[in-house]
Order: C-alpha cells, then structure tokens, then sequence
C-alpha cells in the first residue's frame, strides 16, 4: 500500500496526522538535514500504523517535503 505524506521539519511537536486514507501530515522536531527528519518520520509512522520500521519503506522525496511511502506486507 502506498501513502502520500507531506513532512513538516523543525515541528514544535512530532505528531501524525491523517487528510484522507492515502495521505498524511507528519510533523518532525528534527531538522531536514542528512535524513534525520526522513527518519523521525518513519518512526512516527511505524508507531502510528503499529508496524516494525523494516514493513515501511521510503519510495520518493528523499530530499523533498512531499514523499511516497510503501508499507509492505
């Protein structure tokens, strides 16, 4: 299943919500630097669906706000 997400760096809280049921707002107290933001927000989303981080794999916007998450069976 994909989902779309649209990641919010530099967050004053780290929170996950959902617009529709293939997208999302994930915000991140990180910084959008050297992946720490790409990583929080995995981690933020693997809490939210109640998955392992090893089931959620980043597809597109490594270096965008806007990405494409796959989770995998």
């Amino acid at each position: 299943m994909l989902i779309r997400v649209k990641v919010k760096p530099k967050s004053r809280e780290s929170s996950v919500e959902m617009l529709q049921a293939d997208k999302f707002i994930v915000s991140v107290k990180s910084k959008a630097e050297k992946g720490d933001a790409n990583k929080e927000a995995v981690d933020l989303l693997s809490d939210y669906f109640g998955i392992s981080k090893n089931k959620l794999r980043l597809k597109k916007g490594g270096r965008e706000r806007s990405k494409i998450f796959e989770i995998c069976p």
